[in-house]
């Protein structure tokens, strides 16, 4: 399954970053989907190429009930984001791959942040997919919309957190 995503940050694109590359956030996000921040790790200086891993335990309480009788109640998902230095217009663009431990259903895409001058534009262009046989397509389907969710919250949360 496909998912593309689109949203405005009213910041400039090093802020948003910077943001995206602070632990303090990463918990500060990780607390408002009521998970729990297992590790978080910055590889690189953010001035130039760098990759963010994150691991988050969350609770399944959001969890399609057609994906619920293969978790517990919460589930580790391992996000890693590789970011690419910005070009001479600020704009970066990262890969990201998403798993969820236990469960196989995963998400790798690519993400943009294009820098319009106080604002940016953040997307994600990603495919949802699983292996199970027979349901896979459900599955990934009823992943979709939880994701695109989780994006919007991300930038609505990054908006908030450098509007402090």
């Amino acid at each position: 399954m496909a998912l593309n995503a689109s949203t405005q940050i009213a910041h400039p694109a090093d802020q948003v970053i910077a943001t995206l590359s602070d632990r303090g956030f990463a918990e500060h996000l990780t607390k408002v989907a009521n998970g729990s921040l297992t590790d978080f790790s910055v590889n690189g200086d953010t001035a130039g190429a760098f990759t963010v891993t994150t691991v988050r335990s969350v609770p399944t309480d959001r969890v399609p009930d057609i994906a619920r009788k293969f978790v517990g109640a919460t589930i580790e998902i391992t996000q890693v984001d590789q970011w690419t230095a910005p070009d001479a217009a600020g704009n970066r663009s990262a890969t990201v791959k998403i798993s969820v431990a236990g469960v196989p259903v995963t998400v790798s895409g690519t993400e943009q942040l294009k820098a319009q001058g106080e604002t940016s534009e953040f997307s994600i262009d990603a495919k949802v997919s699983s292996s199970i046989p027979f349901i896979g397509g459900k599955l990934a389907s009823a992943a979709e919309p939880y994701l695109g969710k989780a994006l919007n919250l991300q930038a609505a949360q990054v908006n908030a957190w450098l509007s402090k």
